[in-house]
């Protein structure tokens, strides 16, 4: 089954963008993915093709009018489409890698990009969209955010990474941020490849990456280990 990606947004050549190189690009080429960009001008009000409108109660910028943006949603998404709606936003819910997972696992995702100042709130709750954000901090809108949602799920699809392991030993997997890695040459400006893991013994490679998983956890992202 192809996981299947319906993206709504403004700026509709914005899509596949990066999407459509390496390891995702090649997924897209071989359909093991399929992505759509719909231009929620498209349903825009008058000669103008106007999205949006002043903020009701006030206050600086524009929000995109609930009618407009059902109605693109609505000629994009069929009522019995079992695919999650997210909403790309800054005050969702932190995007993680588990989160990610049962996205990857599903039958794909439709994802709205705001702009603006952001979205008629009606139109968030009569359409059930799911805001997700990828971090403290604002973009210009949820295109950029969007990719990054719809890599990080591709690249757990089957038959995209070479190996199941890549996408299991990774940092996020168990809480732990990822182990350092290294590669020829054995040495280099002065410094060298760890013994350990060039000695064979695979049960203490296996305890120094733990290990070492777990300090540099500790040093960057303690809060990590509290979950």
């Amino acid at each position: 089954m192809t996981f299947a990606a319906t993206v709504l947004t403004l700026y509709p050549e914005m899509f596949p963008g990066p999407l459509g190189l390496s390891l995702s690009g090649d997924a897209l080429a071989r359909g093991v993915w399929s992505l759509e960009a719909k231009n929620i001008r498209d349903h825009g009000l008058g000669r103008h093709r106007a999205v949006d409108d002043t903020p009701a109660g006030g206050g600086p910028g524009m929000v995109i009018r609930c009618d407009v943006l059902a109605n693109a949603i609505d000629a994009a998404v069929p009522a019995d489409d079992p695919r999650p709606k997210l909403l790309m936003s800054p005050r969702g819910k932190p995007l993680t890698q588990s989160s990610v997972r049962e996205l990857a696992a599903g039958p794909g995702i439709v994802i709205v990009c705001g702009r603006f100042e952001g979205v008629d709130e009606r139109v968030i709750e009569a359409r059930g969209l799911r805001e997700v954000s990828i971090g403290d901090y604002v973009l210009s809108g949820g295109e950029m955010a969007a990719m990054i949602v719809l890599d990080s799920c591709v690249r757990l699809l089957p038959g995209v990474m070479g190996k199941e392991a890549s996408g299991t030993e990774e940092s996020f997997e168990s809480n732990r941020l990822e182990y350092p890695h290294y590669t020829r040459p054995r040495e280099w400006e002065g410094r060298a490849i760890p013994e350990v893991l060039l000695s064979g013994n695979h049960a203490a490679i296996e305890r120094w990456r733990r290990e070492e998983s777990e300090r540099i956890t500790r040093e960057r992202r303690p809060d990590l280990l509290e979950r």
